[in-house]
């Protein structure tokens, strides 16, 4: 991972903000800018320099992951930070006072209690201010590196649906599935599951996140399994749902409404578009089945450092597709009390459309 030109090119933005310099306290962004992978760090990004805080727990993890200048600091990472932004802001300034200095802080992530703190511990006149989602403007767009380790992290995810065909059956608890698929993932070098694996069978098949319960599998019924892994930092998430027993031609029809939904938004994707374009391309599918209403969330995400990052994939949005977006293809349907189906890939936007990334069939599989 080239950490260098990331935080080159998160330099150049800050000019066009008006910020001196901008605290990335978020992990995940920490991680995309520099390396860190412990769980306490600030990165300190100026228009000269980058600067990495921790504590003495991280001092040799820090040394041999982190690509930036590393303080060690006594009293924490956002005091370091705060000592840090005194010392070297001003002294780089001195014709000018701290009133004009301003320091981005990411609103999306900061603690009403953290900005508190750091503030009391800045010079007087030195201001905070909150910034749009910059480091995540930049993680939407994968590099070859990335799209390599993600393309590693769904082949690896996709394994365990062998797992859940084998484990579910009638009578048998959701959670011994996920446990299964999860035990199985470890085996096979995942760091940890995406999220807590989703296995919801029968009337529970109506939640969107029906996380595995000891609820037991029916002897009829429809059972969605969504479910990722992370490997090399990196996750993936699918959905398939299978049907215990035979399905009515109601049952069926649903289904194929639903992978026609997903295709639609799959075969919609292509640079230039903006975002709310596939959303648009399954919704109005399912409308014309009749189903419309019971779709009842999103269509999709971006998948990366984390299991939701941008852009999201919605009616409203305004994010213009580019080549290198990672982007989930998940439209469902979710009737009360009765059954729910979800089909979901990841894709990857190139030059010309886009390439699935999860490879699993996505015919209706009976069991």
């Amino acid at each position: 991972m080239d950490h260098k030109a990331r935080q080159e090119r998160l330099q150049k933005t800050l000019s066009s903000h008006r910020l001196d310099a901008l605290l990335v306290t978020h992990l995940p962004n920490v991680r995309y800018l520099c390396g860190f992978t412990g769980s306490a760090g600030v990165l300190v990004v100026s228009g000269a320099r980058s600067v990495f805080f921790t504590d003495g727990r991280y001092t040799e993890q820090a040394r041999s992951e982190v690509r930036a200048r590393i303080v060690i600091g006594r009293e924490g990472p956002i005091a370091a930070a705060a000592e840090w932004f005194s010392m070297h802001l001003n002294v780089s300034r001195k014709s000018r006072s701290a009133l004009h200095v301003k320091i981005g802080i990411e609103g999306e992530h900061v603690t009403v209690a953290a900005r508190s703190r750091l503030a009391s511990l800045l010079p007087s006149g030195m201001r905070l201010q909150e910034v749009p989602v910059l480091v995540e403007q930049c993680r939407m767009v994968k590099d070859e590196e990335e799209i390599k380790r993600i393309r590693s992290a769904v082949l690896l995810g996709a394994s365990l649906f062998d797992c859940a065909l084998e484990k579910i059956r009638p009578g048998v608890p959701e959670t011994d599935v996920a446990a299964e698929m999860e035990y199985t993932a470890r085996t096979r070098g995942a760091q940890a599951m995406s999220f807590e694996t989703i296995i919801a069978s029968g009337a529970r098949s109506a939640l969107p996140h029906g996380r595995a319960s000891r609820s037991v599998v029916p002897r009829r019924g429809f059972v969605v399994c969504d479910f990722g892994v992370i490997l090399n930092d990196y996750c993936s998430d699918m959905t398939r749902t299978v049907y215990v027993g035979r399905p009515s031609s109601k049952e069926r029809g649903a289904y194929q409404a639903v992978k026609e939904a997903q295709q639609a938004a799959v075969n919609a994707v292509r640079p230039g578009i903006a975002v709310s374009e596939v959303d648009r391309a399954a919704r109005n599918l399912l409308r014309n089945k009749r189903l419309g209403k019971y779709f009842t969330h999103s269509t999709g995400h971006g998948v990366g450092l984390e299991i939701h990052e941008p852009p999201r994939v919605a009616a409203g949005q305004a994010d213009i597709l580019r080549p290198g977006m990672v982007i989930t293809i998940e439209p469902g349907i979710y009737i009360p009390g009765r059954w729910g189906i979800r089909i979901e890939d990841m894709v990857v936007v190139t030059d010309r459309g886009c390439e699935v990334l999860t490879p699993t069939s996505k015919e209706l599989i009976e069991i």
